[in-house]
């Protein structure tokens, strides 16, 4: 049964691998419309609602969901909360590239049983969160999450990001700070050490139509280490059905240079993926290592685990992080 749920995690993460990878390549071969980021088709956001309250069902229920209005667009936020933990500083979740809330469903239950957790979908990816004014920079990025912290109700936060949830942990941190009380990044992009360029090379010939499926299948296959996705996963479906359905328009990460990083004056916890295809493991601690200053600050290497690292190990994450946690709090 592990052995299942491990190999699922890993198929799931497969499919964010290529989609990050995919709109890399996008950003580099087909200009910008000035369009903003949405569903394509109404029947799309549809089937997209369909399944993203399908995989909702396999959450533990929310005590609260809440609408937030920033500068760029409203968010979808949701409070999650056990009854013996609500003096705990909560953890506010940021989910992956082309995910949602769902993806938390491996890690939430045991985060609870140690204190609140908020997530929220992303501006600008699919989810429920609507984009209203066009998101251009780094800046606008941090911009309107710093306005979501700051209508939480507590004074701390602790900020956890997966993948490129991780890169817009970073991005606020270095911008806004103020509520931040440390930062929790697991196989974070564009943090500790760029996507390899094999990485986008290779994902050239899936993200153009007009190749033809059995190469482009290939290519998704090779991205993904070989995995075959199964949408029979709720999480698996609804990322593949915002895939087919909604387009965003976010402009890529920009790389945070190690001397930023050595600016944060937080804790920071970063968890890497040592089978990551999206960074280079060694090189990535080696950074995170060097460049964070805060003397709390640690950088853990999970050798055996791949992108999918929430869903392939999350006992252990959750004993890394909650130790982590407790140093600081």
């Amino acid at each position: 049964m592990e052995l299942n749920r491990k190999k699922g995690w890993v198929i799931l993460g497969s499919i964010l691998i290529a989609i990050l990878a995919i709109l890399t390549v996008i950003g580099f071969l087909f200009r910008d419309d000035g369009s903003l980021s949405g569903f394509v088709t109404e029947d799309g956001q549809k089937e997209y609602a369909a399944a993203y309250d399908e995989a909702m069902n396999h959450l533990p229920e929310p005590v609260e969901s809440i609408k937030v209005h920033t500068d760029f667009g409203v968010v979808q936020l949701y409070k999650f909360r056990e009854s013996d933990t609500p003096h705990k500083t909560p953890l506010l979740l940021l989910p992956g590239k082309g995910s949602a809330t769902p993806m938390w469903e491996a890690n939430l239950s045991g985060l609870l049983e140690h204190r609140p957790v908020y997530t929220l979908d992303l501006i600008g990816e699919p989810g429920l969160s609507t984009e209203t004014r066009r998101i251009e920079t780094a800046a606008d990025q941090a911009a309107w999450l710093g306005q979501v912290l700051d209508q939480l109700p507590e004074s701390e936060i602790h900020l956890l990001g997966l993948s490129f949830g991780g890169w817009s942990a970073a991005n606020v941190a270095l911008k806004h700070p103020e509520k931040i009380h440390s930062l929790i990044l697991l196989d974070p992009v564009y943090v500790f050490g760029p996507i390899p360029l094999k990485m986008i090379l290779v994902s050239i010939p899936a993200s153009v139509p007009m190749v033809p499926k059995p190469i482009r299948e290939k290519m998704l296959s090779y991205i993904s280490g070989g995995a075959e996705v199964d949408d029979s996963d709720p999480t698996a479906k609804l990322i593949e059905t915002g895939m087919r359905t909604f387009k965003s328009k976010l402009p890529m990460p920009k790389a945070i240079k190690p001397e930023r990083l050595a600016e944060l004056t937080i804790p920071v916890l970063g968890i890497l993926a040592g089978q990551s295809t999206m960074h280079h493991a060694e090189k990535s601690y080696q950074t995170g290592m060097d460049s964070l200053k805060d003397p709390n600050s640690e950088m853990v290497v999970f050798e055996d685990a791949s992108h999918a690292i929430n869903g392939e190990y999350p006992k252990e994450l959750l004993e890394t992080i909650e130790a982590f946690l407790a140093k600081i709090e």
